[in-house]
């Protein structure tokens, strides 16, 4: 039973992170393909958010197989919870600021502070990606000798 356990707990882990990490990594993968191809750097900055039901899919099976080992639970916890909520507090800003309806042109300190929130929103996604591989390497650590009793 305890095996069982154990697989199921590794098997979330892994999904969890391959999830989390491919809307990081994947605008720079097409970035590096366009350019071999075009000859110029194109960089989707907007995939991140995009790709954001994966990062929820990932994000949930992390804090599953955090709350089973019993590691990484702060890091990747408080990350999920940011991650879930960034998008949200991107939108409501554009909607404030009028950039949601083109009532507002995308420049000066509106458009920053909306291209703020998905920047946070991307760095939260990648620090619960790197909870994963920190909740990974503790799940493949070799379990310490049992001690000898006297």
């Amino acid at each position: 039973m305890k095996n069982t356990r154990r697989i199921l707990t590794v098997i979330l882990a892994i999904t969890g992170t391959s999830l989390v990490w491919l809307p990081i990594l994947a605008p720079l993968f097409f970035g590096l393909g366009s350019l071999t191809q075009a000859r110029a750097f194109h960089f989707d900055y907007l995939m991140p958010a995009e790709l954001f039901p994966l990062v929820l899919a990932g994000g949930l099976a992390l804090v599953w197989a955090a709350i089973r080992a019993r590691a990484q639970r702060k890091l990747i916890g408080w990350s999920f919870g940011f991650a879930l909520v960034m998008p949200f507090v991107g939108q409501l800003l554009a909607m404030a600021t009028g950039l949601a309806s083109g009532e507002t042109e995308p420049n000066g300190w509106p458009w920053a502070l909306v291209l703020a929130s998905l920047g946070l929103y991307a760095l939260a996604v990648a620090l619960m990606g790197v909870g994963g591989l920190l909740l990974l390497r503790d799940l493949f650590r070799p379990a310490p000798p049992p001690e000898e009793s006297r």
